[in-house]
């Protein structure tokens, strides 16, 4: 079997060859100078034409255009970095948001004729990026291991197959076991989406993968910085290559500005923290508001932080939902065409924030709820 990112190879050398190659160049702004390698130089390279985004506090500046042109504050190489290792790859790169990485990496990774291999219920960012991307897109049935066997048997010059960790809307997980065992099998390349276990699931934190075993048989993640790490913005994290590819065609990174300084530093100071206990907290809290709403009749299918209330009629789950915040709660109404129609959902998402007494009285005001809605 032929090594699934030589194609990877070949197009980065065919950008050399042509003098094309970009690269980050690590600096640091001040003013209208710019430091690289130790050197300090007269900065003609910015869009802060104002000269607004630098005239701050340091902790509140902003980057005015795209990291290629603008510089590299040396702030990114130590956050992706930590990503790398966080996830066991050799490189990161952070997007302005997780939706932009998606984007960047399905218009890198898949051309034309290859085959994605997409999950019925994938978020809308890896749903339009598929549709951006050149290749042939093939939809299976959610978690669907027959399903997907049979599609990923198409003839493809490239394979790929995507899923989320954890489902957004469902609150399971993929069935990245098999699905990695499959991709192994027919050479694909296994894309993960990782934005609601990253930080949450698995090991220390490192995702939906290291809570399946798996952290090493996924070829390319994909997650966010605005969840489990309560930062902003999106990364990839792969091998090398894979990087250094997106850092040179990807549009979603080359054409706009970075991440505002101040927010790579809240991510570091977030990543350095301690977030073990506060994990901890969560799967505590996730289990009694879980126990909580089994005992007060409620289904609860999800083995997640996500708790869908599968409610069903759009307008039961706004009612719902309306009766719920003027009880003091506030859980939103999940309907079509984020779900199927008539599998409207109430979407409850455990914390660490969370109270013993502001679980308490949640259980008590959705027991309420499941009678006046007889859905228990």
């Amino acid at each position: 079997m032929k090594p699934k990112f030589k194609f990877v190879d070949s197009r980065l050398s065919k950008i050399r060859r042509a003098n094309l190659y970009r690269r980050l160049l690590d600096s640091r702004v001040s003013g209208p100078y710019i430091t690289i390698g130790g050197r300090r130089l007269a900065n003609l390279s910015s869009n802060d034409y104002l000269g607004l985004g630098l005239a701050r506090p340091a902790r509140l500046q902003t980057q005015s255009s795209s990291r290629l042109i603008a510089g590299n504050d040396i702030l990114f190489e130590k956050l992706e970095s930590a990503l790398a290792g966080h996830k066991s790859q050799q490189k990161a790169l952070v997007f302005p948001t997780g939706y932009m990485a998606n984007l960047g990496a399905l218009s890198v990774l898949p051309q034309e004729g290859d085959l994605i291999l997409s999950d019925e219920l994938n978020h809308a960012s890896i749903i339009d990026s598929c549709r951006l991307s050149h290749a042939r897109r093939s939809v299976y049935q959610h978690n669907d291991m027959r399903d997907l066997g049979c599609k990923i048997k198409k003839k493809a010059r490239h394979k790929f197959v995507i899923t989320e960790g954890i489902f957004s809307m469902n609150g399971d997980f993929a069935k990245l076991d098999e699905i990695a065992e499959m991709c192994q099998r027919h050479g694909a390349i296994l894309i993960l989406d990782d934005a609601h276990g990253d930080f949450v699931a698995g090991r220390d934190g490192r995702g939906s993968a290291s809570h399946l075993g798996v952290t090493r048989k996924v070829d390319v993640y994909i997650s966010s910085l605005s969840k489990g790490l309560g930062a902003f913005g999106g990364y990839v994290a792969s091998r090398s290559e894979v990087i250094d590819l997106a850092i040179n065609i990807s549009r979603p990174f080359i054409y706009t500005s970075a991440l505002p300084n101040f927010l790579v530093k809240i991510a570091l100071a977030n990543f350095a923290s301690d977030r073990e206990r506060r994990r901890a907290r969560l799967w505590k809290n996730t289990m009694r508001l879980k126990k909580g709403l089994e005992s007060a009749g409620f289904i609860i299918d999800s083995k997640s932080q996500i708790i869908p209330i599968v409610v069903g009629s759009e307008k039961k789950a706004l009612d719902f939902a309306r009766y719920l915040s003027r009880n003091g709660i506030f859980a939103q109404a999940i309907r079509y065409p984020t779900v199927e129609r008539n599998s409207a959902r109430i979407r409850i998402s455990g914390t660490a924030w969370l109270t013993d007494d502001i679980i308490e009285r949640s259980i008590d005001v959705f027991e309420n709820a499941g009678k006046r809605f007889a859905l228990t």
